[in-house]
């Protein structure tokens, strides 16, 4: 049968079934309610087939976006079934995880319908319609429930049925130019007119809509320097990392919707560099790997509480054959585009910040992975990585990141954006020379002492490698504008062996989340003991890290120290009372910085990279990373997370020479080297207009 005959089947099967009673109420309501759902995702999908969309108004584009969302918004999220605790209410727990799960699938129809994929569609609303046979049947027959494995069985098996077509698909977006939707609206839309941004199928607020305004009204070169920022970043990241970029042909753009004008100019960048642009959307169905994180192209996010609620749905399904059948998939994937893989040069993202930040709960009644499957988790990411990193080369590949604010950051969101670009764009050169001094003087350390100061009980001692020839070698790479925008950092993988202390940091956001007093204990490099303040329990809040920083590892090690140089964004921050929404790309440039996980090398760790100066940095292993010769499952960890101590809790970063003479860098917030004074400049500029 033809898939589009399929879809018809499907949509006439949940016209009927809204008029049947065939279940008890509760479950009735719920099957009729989704149905309704779904035929609006279907208008969607039969609007943009028939080239209707793009006849609507502006109004109309907006009343089908709000229609197609509105039932997870904050505001009405009580009361729906992405709430697992209204499922729990309705259905009991055991069976509201399992309409929870279902529903969160359902959701997932909108993107494809704005993208014309009729097969993705079918195989959603055949699930619903197999779902809902279930329950009827039973309960016609018996008035029982369907038993709960029956239905987790469907589940699973959808899971597994469709993942080598989905994984397929996935890798054919990131590597394959021509398969681009969101390229193809960024290239030939009308860019002044602001019904493009529903096109593609993502919530659209006034944050999307404030920015596309801010930005129609710069000047053509504020945007193209905008752009050439990102993609300068870019393309010096493949020079700074002794990376060939011209055997490159694509890069892929990851952004939020609203900066159309930008990218298009990105694009063009690119394409003069001989790069082809990639644009793929954030997952989000469980067959594509959704998460709290969405890595690609997003607009909006409706509920940052939906998100974390159903970030663990996978626990529903995943067990040991469900990992083997994704690997098996991912190697048929990399199989079929191993051409493509190997000219793929890396992502190019611009990110977003300035949300209002939200203390997310933590539900029992949502879908949470048992400590089984947590390591299978954290197996098959290292098998992923592994197996990625064999078809897109670490050695390779490169990347850049860059920031600007959201409409949300406050009522001075333009000056405030005014004041990022200047952050983005600042001069490298002389941070460069800056930074260089810093280097010269940590070069002659065996270990750097970090302290805090004002209630920070930080207190860290960093060991160095040996330099076995000083005149050709370093520890800290010299960070300019590259792969992480804006400039301001010098950073180095430290020894795990001797590395030990506690650090402590009042106030963090990490990826979005909030952690109050988070202190974690190093002993010899590895995460040896954690805590944080955000709730009364304490096994919550170790929950909260285990989940959220050591992303389900008992452990992980230190896989970088960094001193942040960015003053500028620092007392920007401050002026404008955004340090809790800056994103960790500019705060962490805001002081010194601790990363657990990989390093900064991960699976580069053999391609020599040089400073400006013409200094090797050796330190791109440590002692789980050397690992990967004997045991490369067990030397990634597939996860890199910075926190930062900000200058005001800063006390002292001192460096211990092998003949003990202690040199310090910083002291109570402030550079004390010679030659660095201009990075107290601002500190000193913003106390004249206080």
């Amino acid at each position: 049968m033809m898939v589009e005959e399929r879809l018809l089947l499907a949509k006439e099967r949940m016209i009927e079934l809204k008029t049947e009673d065939k279940l008890s109420e509760n479950y009735k309501v719920y099957f009729q309610k989704v149905a309704d759902f779904l035929l609006l995702v279907y208008e969607a999908y039969e609007a943009v087939k028939t080239g209707k969309l793009k006849e609507y108004t502006l109004e109309e584009l907006q009343d089908l976006n709000f229609r197609l969302y509105q039932d997870i918004l904050p505001e009405n999220y009580e009361e729906s079934y992405g709430n697992p605790d209204k499922c729990a209410e309705v259905f009991g727990e055991e069976y509201g995880m399992l309409m929870g799960f279902l529903y969160s699938e359902m959701r997932s129809t909108i993107p494809f319908a704005f993208e014309g994929k009729t097969e993705e569609l079918v195989i959603r609303l055949e699930l619903f319609l197999e779902v809902y046979g279930s329950f009827s049947c039973w309960w016609e027959e018996c008035e029982i429930l369907p038993k709960q494995e029956l239905i987790t069985e469907i589940f699973y098996y959808y899971v597994s049925d469709y993942t080598r077509d989905t994984f397929e698909k996935k890798l054919a977006c990131m590597l394959k130019p021509e398969e681009d939707f969101a390229l193809r609206l960024v290239m030939d839309s009308d860019l002044n007119d602001p019904k493009y941004l529903y096109y593609f199928g993502e919530y659209v607020t006034e944050n999307e809509l404030r920015t596309f305004g801010h930005l129609k009204s710069q000047p053509e070169e504020v945007i193209q320097k905008m752009a050439d920022t990102y993609t300068e970043g870019y393309r010096i990241g493949f020079i700074m990392g002794n990376k060939d970029i011209s055997k490159k042909k694509t890069v892929n753009i990851r952004y939020c919707l609203g900066f159309e004008r930008v990218i298009r100019k990105a694009v063009e960048n690119f394409e003069k560099m001989g790069l082809k642009p990639t644009i793929y959307r954030a997952a989000a169905s469980i067959l594509q790997g959704k998460g709290v994180n969405r890595i690609g192209y997003y607009g909006a996010i409706p509920n940052k509480q939906y998100d974390y609620d159903h970030k663990d749905d996978q626990a529903l399904v995943l067990d040991k054959r469900l990992v083997q059948v994704r690997m098996e998939a991912w190697q048929e994937a990399y199989e079929i585009y191993k051409e493509e893989a190997g000219v793929f040069g890396g992502p190019a993202v611009v990110e977003v910040f300035g949300e209002a930040p939200i203390a997310l709960k933590e539900k029992k009644t949502a879908l949470h992975l048992s400590e089984t499957q947590q390591k299978l988790t954290v197996e098959y990411m290292a098998a992923v990585g592994e197996l990625q990193n064999r078809y897109i080369k670490g050695e390779e590949r490169s990347f850049t990141i860059i920031a600007f604010p959201t409409p949300e950051i406050g009522d001075k969101y333009e000056e405030i954006f005014d004041e990022i670009i200047k952050i983005n764009t600042l001069d490298y050169t002389l941070y460069q020379q800056m930074q260089q001094k810093i280097i010269d003087v940590l070069d002659k350390g065996r270990y750097v002492l970090v302290k805090g100061m004002k209630g920070n009980k930080t207190n860290l001692k960093i060991m160095l490698h040996k330099l076995t020839d000083p005149a050709k070698q370093t520890n800290f790479e010299n960070c300019v504008a590259d792969v992480n925008i804006p400039v301001g950092e010098v950073f180095t993988s430290p020894v795990l062996a001797g590395t030990e202390g506690v650090l402590h940091v009042s106030r963090v956001f990490l990826n979005e989340l909030e952690y109050k007093d988070i202190m974690l204990t190093i002993k010899d490099g590895m995460v040896t003991d954690y805590i944080c303040g955000n709730f009364e329990n304490r096994e919550e809040n170790r929950k909260y890290i285990r989940d959220n920083v050591l992303f389900h590892h008992e452990t992980l090690p230190m896989g970088e120290f960094a001193i942040g140089t960015n003053t500028t964004a620092f007392v920007a921050a401050r002026k404008y009372q955004i340090e809790d929404k800056l994103p960790i790309l500019i705060a962490e440039k805001t002081g010194p910085h601790f990363a657990f996980g990989d390093t900064c090398y991960s699976h580069a760790e053999d391609v020599a990279v040089f400073n400006p100066d013409g200094k090797e940095i050796i330190a791109r292993d440590n002692e789980c990373s050397l690992k990967r010769k004997e045991e490369p499952a067990s030397a990634y960890f597939n996860c890199h997370t910075d926190i930062t101590i900000p200058y005001d809790e800063l006390g002292e970063i001192s460096v211990v020479t092998e003949g003990e003479e202690v040199i310090t860098v910083i002291e109570e917030g402030r550079f004390v080297l010679k030659g660095c004074e201009a990075l107290n400049a601002p500190f000193e500029n913003a106390e004249k207009f206080n």
